[in-house]
């Protein structure tokens, strides 16, 4: 029986060797080959009208835009210049040479590149979804906004900084109470200018967890204002669900989603103010049928929105939630449940967004450069996490039996997948040993599986004294009037 096993494992040591002499690809190779998966060809982008002088190709700007997002570095010419050595050893040259002309073209061709690729980047996310790609028949799209941070430069206050500033409902909350601290009458204590910030609004795709699509602009941008713009240049799969927090209120969103034949889902509170034609509150409750007619939308002769709410349970909270799906079987109050706190996954995209790609505060100190710098951060986090997505969804053969990996997108890391990413790009060169290649550690970029026996909140977390209970909703009868006026006007009804 010893010999058996002695036997067993020097057949098994020796076709492990064999394995490890066939692995001929450096990390460069296995780098060209995602590169090639995502974009086949320069063809995809025949639509953008270059100057006649130009002479890099648009695939190679997108790869050394990646490479200087995904650099560790924390200077963005240092940046750069490994960008350029990644980019000579993977495609065997570089698009642009200086730091200037990078800059200048991504200034130029940025948001004309990414109406390219956000298309690209959906049918690749189709492709690998597989039965994730819709949950309970619905495609769920998250939508959320957040800020960064940029460099006090002229330029970024300029163009970032609120005019405003201060003047808020808000600011009151925010100043001194005690009577010798009081700014005004303290000279020592002056107030500090306000922080350029770029504002951040975000699509995702709420069960593969991947950025769909964003709009930045300057720190008092509406990001109710960005998403109307998103969703008015179409490009949304059939039965898309938009799922939103408190902030994502008011007929003229609710009107463009319903306009665009989409639906939606958002949780509502004392904000919303909402009309019912039925008498009895009771029926109101269960059925949950109203309408969402404002006065502004009553004079100018827009129909009303004919809405559902519910009334859920999460957690120990209870909340209310607000959908244009009226048909309860297509959309119950579990999955309403699920769905929102599917949404809860895009505050922890914009937190490995500022942390683990450190884009908390950005270093250009050119607004111009800052939104370029943004816009191609948050590229390189989507791709790389398609990337992994794409590795762990699709199982490799030589992958060992033992090693068992979750096929959840929840349990992707986005820290051990940029890890992954940046030790190949420092050692292109390198033959890397069996299942220590790039591949194989973008599928082991998971995170821990451990059960944690206390909370990661912060016990020092000061309390917010901007945040106030939501409370509920205020539903009150038609009048005769707008009885009058609803017999008038078709209210826009839901396709679902």
């Amino acid at each position: 029986m010893a010999r058996k096993s002695k036997r067993k494992a020097a057949r098994s040591n020796q076709g492990q060797r064999r394995r490890q002499t066939r692995i001929k690809f450096t990390n460069a190779d296995q780098l060209r080959e995602l590169q090639n998966w995502l974009l086949p060809n320069d063809g995809i982008f025949a639509i953008l009208k270059r100057h006649g002088n130009t002479s890099w190709l648009p695939c190679s700007l997108v790869w050394l835009a990646l490479c200087w997002s995904w650099s560790e570095s924390k200077n963005v010419t240092d940046c750069f210049t490994q960008a350029v050595e990644c980019c000579q050893l993977i495609a065997g040259k570089s698009a642009l040479s200086t730091y200037q002309g990078f800059m200048g073209a991504l200034v130029r061709w940025t948001d004309s590149i990414l109406s390219v690729l956000w298309p690209i980047l959906h049918l690749r996310m189709q492709e690998i979804g597989g039965d994730l790609w819709m949950v309970d028949g619905w495609v769920g799209i998250a939508f959320d906004g957040s800020r960064s941070t940029a460099p006090r430069s002229e330029s970024n206050e300029k163009a970032l900084c609120a005019p405003n500033y201060g003047h808020g409902k808000t600011a009151k909350y925010r100043k001194k109470k005690s009577k010798g601290m009081r700014r005004k009458n303290n000279e020592k204590n002056k107030p500090q200018p306000q922080e350029p910030q770029a504002w951040i609004t975000m699509l995702w795709h709420m069960s593969l967890r991947l950025p769909w699509k964003w709009r930045l602009g300057p720190s008092n941008s509406s990001e109710r204002a960005h998403v109307m713009e998103m969703i008015g240049e179409g490009g949304f799969p059939k039965n898309t669900l938009f799922c939103g927090d408190a902030g994502f209120v008011g007929f003229p969103l609710w009107a463009t989603i319903m306009g665009a034949n989409m639906y939606f889902l958002v949780r509502v509170g004392a904000n919303v103010k909402l009309l019912t034609e039925s008498t009895d509150y009771r029926v109101v409750i269960r059925k949950g049928l109203v309408l969402c007619w404002p006065l502004v939308a009553q004079k100018d002769g827009l129909p009303p929105l004919r809405l559902r709410l519910v009334r859920v349970r999460i957690g120990a909270q209870r909340m209310w939630m607000l959908t244009n799906v009226l048909d309860q079987s297509l959309l119950s109050s579990k999955q309403i449940v699920n769905f929102y706190k599917m949404r809860w996954g895009i505050e922890v995209e914009f937190r490995g967004l500022k942390q683990t790609l450190d884009n908390s505060k950005l270093r250009c100190r050119k607004s111009e450069r800052v939104m370029a710098e943004l816009n191609w951060s948050i590229m390189a986090m989507a791709i790389a996490e398609l990337f992994a997505l794409k590795e762990q969804l699709a199982r490799s053969p030589s992958e060992p039996r033992v090693q068992k990996l979750p096929r959840d997108p929840k349990k992707r890391s986005l820290a051990n997948t940029v890890r992954a990413i940046r030790q190949s790009l420092t050692h292109l060169k390198d033959v890397p040993e069996l299942n220590e290649d790039l591949r194989s550690r973008l599928r082991r970029a998971v995170t821990d599986s451990y059960v944690r026996k206390s909370s990661k909140r912060a016990r020092y977390r000061p309390p917010n004294p901007d945040k106030k209970p939501l409370g509920d909703p205020t539903v009150r009868k038609l009048t005769a009037k707008e009885k009058k006026k609803l017999k008038a006007v078709t209210p826009i009804k839901s396709a679902a």
